[in-house]
């Protein structure tokens, strides 16, 4: 995979490109520290995944996945960061973002975050994951919104929650993609989620994954 890495601190910059590089499926095409820098290089080397900070000068890394997703929606964007609230976590998933890692994480398992999205999962740090639980806790009824899905919509929300993609749920359900790719979009109006991210995490949240 092509990677962009956009950060604003020196250090984990280079240490993250230093790691990178010893693995043989992930090709570093640039480094920037600064959102506006991040869509610039993105136009220009048009990665498959960017791993982006969220504290950065000039332009945030939300509002960078937000410009993003919308001009190269093929591009896939890995949140890293060492912020863990709500705020941060539901704002960066609302953007656009397919997955949301600490920087603690280990090198091993940002890797296999890495490849995970790639393959069309949806990643969350499980400290970001008690926060955005608890929007649904608080604000939605669990068990009137999932009854208001059918019966093929609750099957393929329980997949979306296992993280599967929506090649993967197909192939489970026996039904074509673009069948799932419409369930998916009717759940999401009925949860009244932003994307699959949160109704996944709707779906987990309520127990709701067989």
């Amino acid at each position: 995979m092509n990677v962009l890495i956009i950060d604003d601190h020196h250090v984990v910059r280079k240490g993250l490109i230093f790691f990178l590089k010893t693995q043989k499926n992930i090709h570093i095409v640039g480094e920037g520290s600064t959102g506006e820098e991040a869509i610039r290089l993105t136009e220009q080397y048009m990665p498959d995944l960017i791993l982006m900070d969220l504290d950065m000068p000039d332009m945030n890394g939300v509002e960078a996945t937000k410009v993003i997703r919308k001009k190269f929606p093929q591009v896939k964007i890995l949140i890293l960061t060492s912020f863990s609230d709500r705020s941060h976590s539901l704002s960066a998933i609302a953007a656009g973002a397919s997955g949301y890692q600490l920087k603690d994480v280990e090198p091993d398992e940002l890797v296999k975050t890495m490849n995970g999205i790639m393959d069309g999962e949806n990643y969350i740090h499980p400290k970001a994951t008690t926060h955005l639980m608890s929007k649904f806790s608080h604000e939605n009824d669990g068990i009137h919104l999932w009854h208001e899905l059918t019966k093929r919509e609750k099957e393929v929300l329980s997949e979306m929650g296992k993280g599967k993609s929506n090649k993967e749920i197909a192939a489970d359900l026996f039904i074509t993609e673009k069948t799932v790719k419409t369930h998916v979009s009717h759940i999401l109006s009925k949860l009244d989620v932003d994307d699959r991210t949160q109704a996944a995490i709707f779906a987990v949240k309520n127990n709701f994954v067989n």
